[in-house]
């Protein structure tokens, strides 16, 4: 098998023998819920299809994915396959739809540099969707394509803690939110992603169709009740007081691997940066060397956890790179005074 082919998904509008919902006078679907979805070039697929799954459950009564209750479509400019990042394709189902026969718009985003710079055509899209009021929601990444469009302005905008940094050094008119799932700011919602999308998407269905159907679609897909917008991320994120941009890249390479430490040495590699420059940069910009700063980072977000969830300590140590949980409660003792015990109780 060719080691470059991407499997595609083809994705029909409808169940075979199911009829369309008709348009209602004022534009609208005559569906109690419509959504748009648009994607950028390498969209991330979880996303969108919790938030696609969460709707075709609570289309009908049975498992039958009748777009009654719900209406739900995929645009594009043209019916060319959109990519998402792990290479599997999604066909647009049709062109771009007047956003007036929609309830909400939803921008799928994925990596940043797609999203950065690609498909000027969405960022058009989502343009002429404000100018018709339709509220427009962002999973992923999708929040930066709002702000492309110039549609975030002063707004409370969710942002993965993994794209905080990210978002708050490129756009000082946003407002950041990574302590939580997802925001909702009236005519703009925004999601940190991933599984998170099932959430949000039931809170709209609530919204629009009642707590029964919101229910139903997570009993299906095998999740508890919906987690509150307000609940938080599962990793914080995190402000360092750092202008160096190898100090930078090695701060988000010391976030994305806490439950197994990296060596300095490996950092150095993965950056293309000598070890003794990488220790000397590190120290100037944070009085630590790196591995104690690694430590460091490893303690607060074992605190973290033991403050928001419920996670056993022998858990928490493994989560945050220790040996074992008697090294993990030494060095949780020795950073804030107490063993992790004391702490949570």
């Amino acid at each position: 098998m060719p080691s470059n082919l991407h499997w595609r998904i083809r994705l029909r509008t409808q169940p075979l023998a199911v009829k369309m919902p008709k348009k209602a006078s004022n534009n609208k679907i005559s569906a109690n819920l419509s959504v748009g979805f648009v994607l950028m070039p390498s969209f991330t697929l979880l996303p969108f299809s919790a938030f696609v799954d969460a709707l075709r459950l609570a289309a009908d009564e049975g498992d039958q994915s009748q777009q009654i209750n719900c209406q739900w479509t995929v645009m594009g400019p043209n019916l060319a396959p959109v990519s998402s990042s792990s290479g599997v394709q999604v066909k647009p189902w049709e062109t771009y739809r007047d956003p007036q026969q929609f309830d909400y718009i939803v921008v799928v985003g994925g990596l940043l540099t797609e999203t950065l710079h690609g498909s000027q055509h969405v960022i058009n899209y989502l343009q002429q969707a404000d100018r018709a009021h339709v509220p427009i929601v962002g999973l992923c990444t999708g929040s930066f394509a709002m702000i492309r469009a110039g549609l975030m302005h002063q707004r409370r905008c969710c942002v993965s803690w993994f794209h905080y940094r990210d978002l708050a050094d490129r756009y000082a008119d946003v407002i950041p939110v990574a302590e939580q799932l997802f925001v909702d700011d009236g005519d703009r919602i925004t999601c940190a992603g991933g599984a998170v999308a099932a959430d949000l998407a039931a809170y709209i269905i609530e919204r629009h169709l009642g707590q029964s159907w919101a229910r139903k679609s997570l009993r299906i897909l095998v999740m508890d009740s919906p987690r509150p917008a307000n609940a938080p991320q599962p990793q914080p994120a995190s402000d360092y007081q750092v202008n160096n941009k190898w100090v930078i890249r090695a701060l988000l390479l010391l976030e994305q691997n806490l439950s197994r430490p990296l060596s300095t040495d490996e950092i150095a590699n993965r950056l293309s940066i000598s070890k003794r420059q990488l220790e000397r940069l590190f120290i100037s910009e944070t009085g630590d060397s790196l591995q104690k700063f690694y430590r460091k980072i490893r303690l607060n977000y074992g605190l973290w956890l033991l403050q928001n969830t419920e996670r056993m300590i022998t858990d928490i140590a493994q989560e945050t790179g220790f040996a074992d949980t008697a090294h993990f409660s030494r060095a949780f003792r020795a950073a804030f005074k107490k063993k992790p015990t004391e702490y949570r109780a």
